[in-house]
């Protein structure tokens, strides 16, 4: 049985077919332990960290940062047993008629693996670096990116099997392996048309930071700029794939699938927010953020348990409407690779400082991009605040699934008459698109106008209705 074992790219979530290798964080020759994170992967739900399957040293790495991986396909190959060999093949058995491919590693005791430097290649040939002959020593890690410092000691120059002698180093050192960068500085790259082979890297385990790009692309901006553009047309051309790809699938299917309904309403917030700054003066969320999202959201989930209705699925498969006795409550966020809609699991079922926290982390979670596929998945009901943005209100799109989905407008201060007098309220618009199949003008009014009425005095509504 080989040592060598193929990781190949694992389906993410409910049959995903192809992820993007956003970075590799290791490299070919290290040494990487069970469960250790060796590569991110962006599918069209999420980008998450991929863990080793096994511990061993990384021999080959089948796609570069960039690419676009099918599931079920070899991304990494790892040597699950380095310190073991064959039995050695005496030298004196080794006609020098035979060709290259066959060259055992005196190392190993067997024949190299094809593909691998010193192993056989199309055609016969025997797999090469320039100015190098087949391996005949052990594989030595190679030098971090922008440091003459190897983990261990320098790999000696190798005489090529054939007599000819070896190509001298004319040719310029280049980096061997995947490039270490985060998502952002490999997009800012892409954007300057930088390749990050060529840059050496300053960060952490030889990385490239944003400053080593910027550095770089000085002198190649202007020449990039204008490959990148085109005169004539005066057009840039982004590639839907991803999160993006998904998005726009799930809106059109939406949109064309369920009738959809927008109702709005406009109310007066002041004591919500007066709410807001009695919680944060409690002791139990000292050390909780709390924003307006927190009261809506508990709106949101007190209503849907007035109206059940509201929180349900169509069923065209089966002719039935599933009403959902849970409810996950989906918050939209905004990312670098487009709209997300995480939700939290069964969110009627937390205190209002559970219900804080859980919001909290599931915006944090999905602004740095690392929200897991099981988050995104099973949603019943939806807040979008398109306030963050200084909107009034809008009309949501349905995420598939789902029968309602609430806009949060911005709040601000307006003229508003209050116990018969005009004075300066804090206010605030609701937006509420709902499915028309399950969800009538009659419920979907009531329902939206229990949100108003708990945002309009959260605390007398906590009182009567809980």
């Amino acid at each position: 049985m080989s040592r060598i074992k193929e990781f190949n790219l694992p389906d993410l979530g409910e049959g995903l077919t192809e992820g993007e290798i956003l970075a590799w964080l290791v490299k070919v020759g290290d040494t990487i332990e069970l469960n250790q994170p060796i590569v991110e992967v962006e599918t069209a739900k999420a980008a998450v960290e991929i863990p080793a399957k096994w511990g061993g040293v990384v021999t080959r790495i089948f796609h570069e940062a960039g690419t676009v991986c099918e599931v079920g396909k070899p991304i990494i190959a790892i040597d699950t047993d380095p310190s073991s060999a064959t039995p050695s093949t005496p030298a004196a058995t080794a006609s020098s008629s035979a060709p290259p491919s066959s060259a055992p590693d005196p190392d190993s005791g067997g024949e190299v693996e094809a593909g691998l430097i010193g192993g056989p290649a199309p055609g016969g040939r025997t797999a090469v670096l320039v100015g190098y002959g087949p391996r005949t020593t052990s594989a030595k890690r190679r030098p971090r990116a922008g440091t003459g410092i190897a983990n261990g000691p320098a790999p000696d120059v190798i005489t090529p099997v054939s007599a000819a002698p070896a190509v001298a180093s004319v040719v310029p050192a280049v980096r061997v392996g995947p490039v270490l960068a985060k998502p952002p500085v490999r997009k800012l790259a892409r954007d300057l048309g930088v390749d990050l082979a060529t840059v050496d890297g300053t960060g952490p385990m030889g990385s490239v930071t944003r400053d080593d790009l910027q550095r770089a692309a000085a002198p190649v901006v202007p020449e990039t700029a204008r490959e990148a553009f085109d005169p004539e047309s005066r057009e840039r051309r982004i590639p839907v794939k991803g999160v993006r790809k998904l998005t726009a699938a799930n809106m059109v299917a939406s949109a064309f699938t369920a009738p959809h309904v927008t109702e709005f309403l406009t109310v007066d917030v002041t004591r919500s927010m007066k709410a807001l700054e009695k919680l944060k003066a409690r002791p139990e969320f000292a050390e909780t953020r709390v924003s307006p999202l927190l009261l809506v959201a508990k709106a949101v989930l007190l209503a849907t348990a007035r109206h059940p209705m509201v929180n349900s699925t169509w069923s065209g498969g089966t002719g039935e409407i599933v009403v959902k006795d849970y409810v996950n409550l989906g918050i939209a966020a905004a990312t670098e690779r487009g709209l997300i809609v995480p939700n939290v699991k069964d969110a009627a079922r937390l205190s209002l400082r559970e219900l804080a926290e859980a919001l909290n982390t599931l915006v944090r979670v999905a602004k740095s991009g690392k929200t897991p596929p099981a988050d995104m998945t099973g949603g019943t009901l939806s807040i979008t605040n398109v306030g963050v943005f200084g909107i009034d209100s809008g009309t949501p799109i349905l995420p598939p699934g789902e029968s309602a989905i609430l806009a949060f407008g911005a709040i601000r201060p307006m003229p508003w008459v209050h116990k018969n007098r005009i004075k300066s309220r804090q206010v605030t618009t609701l937006g509420l698109s709902f499915d028309h199949r399950i969800i009538d003008g009659e419920l979907g009014s009531r329902f939206l106008r229990d949100i108003g009425t708990f945002l309009e005095d959260p605390e007398g509504a906590l009182l009567s209705w809980t």
